[in-house]
């Protein structure tokens, strides 16, 4: 009864979604309203933060705002069960949540799943640093699953060496030291424990960006993601930081990627101007590694694979599963779906393995996410995409896009009323 109710849940989710989005976003590879309703992320939980990073989306007075009680935030949750379904993502964030209690923590994170989401958790990760315990206390006794990591050289607030480091060359010890830290709690807690990385791109760091992604898709057993978001001034971002363009980012990924023509694997979730992605396989090559595109806009094989597989099982998670759940949610889809396993996807992954030389990959996702500065706003296009908006908070009964929320002073006034 669970799943039945489950998976009509998702449905309704994910054809409100779609119905919101125009007719010209309905691409062959878009993912919002055909696998994810959007995403979600927690305002007020903590404003607070210790770092005083050159590119920040935080107002002049989050460090002074108090952090909202938790059944403030909890509301906050429902309302954005509400709108994304079971399975729903939520960013579990705001300055550097943190620095909230661990009780309050670990209440927030199994408030979020017991709701039916999945929460990944925001974090500079410099708290676990200081306090090599938490992450497995947050995995053990919250049941954390996914959290991500943001690390560039924008950053000020770390202590020892990585406190004077100017590139991102610098802080290749320090991603190192995360992705030990993640493999060393799922050995020790025997539980799932998904990575990410979010890296702010700058003029100054963008020629550093293919050597960060090589550098992630090696270490693809540790992290399954890494978000690169070009600077938008808004917050404290501080004046003499040039942002990039979309263009300017994707051509170095695909350098990274070792693939001049990654393109071919985009997909989106909401506007293009937004948020795009290559979903792959991290592939060794000799001392390096590469990314193959799960697939590709120009194969009509892989179009009318991808088509079927969320028409079928779009909007399906098993994220917040057991193993044993998981198992037995799987034998169900396999025996559902049987005939289309055989025939369409059976194949498909065959061409797959071929156009990756091997059996062995490890999935990766690269993402691009552009937030929009006040001037992107008020123009025509950025109106357009903020009506299309996929990442959003609820805030006084309104689930606004989070490009408002940091530009269009909704996040500071907030910090002044709580």
């Amino acid at each position: 009864m669970r799943s039945r109710q489950e998976a009509h849940e998702a449905r309704s989710a994910l054809a409100a979604a779609w119905a919101a989005l125009p007719p010209t976003l309905r691409l062959p590879t878009q993912f919002l309203g055909r696998h994810y309703a959007g995403c979600g992320a927690t305002i007020g939980a903590m404003p607070r933060c210790d770092f005083t990073c050159r590119a920040c989306y935080l107002g002049p007075d989050a460090n002074s705002a108090r952090p909202l009680p938790l059944t403030a935030v909890k509301a906050q949750m429902r309302e954005l069960r509400a709108w994304l379904g079971p399975g729903g993502n939520l960013q579990l964030t705001d300055g550097e949540i943190t620095l909230r209690g661990d009780a309050e923590l670990i209440d927030l994170i199994t408030c979020a799943r017991g709701l039916g989401l999945v929460p990944m958790l925001m974090t500079h990760g410099e708290t676990f640093r200081r306090r090599p315990d938490l992450l497995e206390r947050l995995v053990r006794e919250g049941g954390l699953s996914e959290v991500c990591f943001h690390v560039d050289s924008t950053m000020r607030g770390r202590r020892d060496g990585y406190a004077r480091a100017r590139n991102e060359a610098e802080l290749m010890g320090l991603r190192a030291e995360f992705a030990n830290l993640v493999r060393a709690v799922r050995r020790r807690t025997g539980q799932r424990l998904d990575a990410a990385s979010t890296m702010t791109v700058t003029q100054d760091n963008l020629a550093e960006v293919p050597a960060v992604l090589r550098w992630f898709l090696a270490n693809a057993d540790a992290f399954k993601m890494v978000s690169f978001q070009p600077l938008a001034m808004v917050g404290r971002s501080v004046s003499g930081l040039d942002g990039v363009t979309a263009e300017e980012l994707w051509q170095r990924i695909a350098e990274g990627a070792a693939d001049p023509e990654l393109a071919r694997g985009s997909a989106y979730f909401g506007h293009p101007d937004c948020s795009r992605f290559v979903q792959g396989l991290a592939v060794r090559r000799g001392d390096g590694a590469s990314l193959v595109p799960l697939y590709r806009q120009d194969d009509a094989a892989d179009m009318a694979m991808l088509d079927e597989l969320l028409t079928r099982i779009g909007g399906v998670s098993l994220r917040l599963d057991g193993r044993l759940r998981t198992a037995l949610r799987i034998v169900r889809l396999v025996l559902r779906h049987g005939a289309f396993f055989a025939h369409r996807l059976a194949p498909y992954l065959y061409r797959l393995a071929r156009r990756a030389g091997t059996w062995r990959g490890r999935y990766f996702c690269v993402v691009s996410h552009h937030f929009m500065s006040a001037d992107e706003l008020a123009t025509p296009l950025g109106q357009e995409r903020l009506a299309s908006c996929s990442f959003r908070v609820a805030l006084d009964g309104r689930l606004q896009p989070m490009c408002a929320v940091n530009a269009k002073g909704l996040r500071d006034t907030l910090y002044r009323t709580a």
